[in-house]
């Protein structure tokens, strides 16, 4: 046995000594650092490139990294019959991704990433519309205190009132209708080939659009498009593993970390500081997102009065 093969069979002994959750939690922990190191490449690039020419550079590069999983799967295991549904939620999220680069280029990257954290609580609405999901009144009551956080961020009619938030609000809520939609294809639809149709139509979306407003990358710049199609997929694959191997619960609540990472990066790389409002806002919504996903952790509502 050589060196390199027993250091892999101690990390593999040592790893699979962990508790489920730990390792769970550090699978996200690599997700949120890849998103957070993300967020500071979109910023960076967004000085030169459009939002549409970095969605292409995700999709296109997280297809190819993703290319030998789906050459398993074959033609057989990529047919769907639910075309319709994958393509309207590759438009959806594909909107929504735009929102999310624009938000990231001219928004703090704590505040862009704070207002994200507001998805969850547009998912509970979303649901109960799309899917005729029973919510219970605690969980209604945290959604309308998470929302009280985001007004608190926003402040809307106040003097300090950035455009852009509602751009982030927007994307939320977008990304928020493309995730139930999942919900709605997970009966026949592997995850796998979810990823597939929505790599793929996102590269074809785009395409179009980067070659009418292509700006010819220089030097190290192509390293960074590569780079964002990289660390999007490094943090999804961290999402997908961590969820698979530890409870919602134990797990989930790491992800809202990625606030300090993205306060120290702005702060460290832009010379952001954001104020105190953002971090107040930020932690009502963060309070009210995590009593959702354990509500949500517990199962099905029992009734709607629970």
């Amino acid at each position: 046995m050589t060196e390199n093969q027993s250091s892999t069979n101690k990390f593999q002994a040592w790893w699979g000594g962990l508790s489920g959750n730990f390792r769970g939690i550090l699978w996200l922990t690599m997700g949120t650092i890849a998103f957070a190191l993300n967020d500071v490449l979109v910023k960076l690039l967004g000085k030169k490139f459009g939002p549409m020419e970095l969605a292409f550079c995700r999709y296109f590069i997280g297809i190819l990294i993703l290319s030998p999983i789906f050459f398993r799967m074959g033609i057989s295991g990529l047919k769907t019959q639910r075309l319709g549904i994958h393509m309207l939620r590759l438009v959806i999220a594909c909107i929504a991704q735009v929102g999310v680069f624009y938000s990231v280029i001219h928004l703090y990257l704590a505040d862009a990433t704070a207002i994200a954290f507001s998805r969850p609580l547009f998912t509970t609405i979303i649901a109960v519309l799309l899917l005729s999901e029973l919510v219970s009144s605690r969980r209604w009551a945290a959604t309308a205190f998470g929302f009280v956080g985001v007004l608190i961020m926003v402040r809307p009619g106040h003097a300090g009132f950035d455009p852009v938030t509602v751009i982030a609000l927007i994307s939320a809520c977008t990304f928020a209708i493309a995730n139930v939609l999942i919900r709605l294809m997970s009966s026949t639809e592997p995850p796998n080939r979810i990823l597939f149709y929505y790599h793929a139509g996102g590269a074809v979306i785009f395409l179009i659009p980067t070659i009418i407003l292509w700006q010819n990358p220089v030097g190290i710049e192509w390293a960074l498009l590569a780079g964002i199609g990289v660390m999007t997929t490094i943090g999804m694959t961290g999402f997908i593993r961590a969820f698979s191997v530890g409870e919602a619960n134990a797990v989930g609540p790491m992800e809202y970390v990625r606030l300090i990472y993205a306060g120290a990066l702005g702060y460290s790389i832009f010379g952001e500081v954001p104020d105190y409002w953002t971090f107040a806002g930020a932690l009502i919504i963060i309070i009210a997102t995590v009593y959702i996903a354990r509500d949500e952790a517990k199962g099905p509502s029992r009734s709607a009065d629970s």
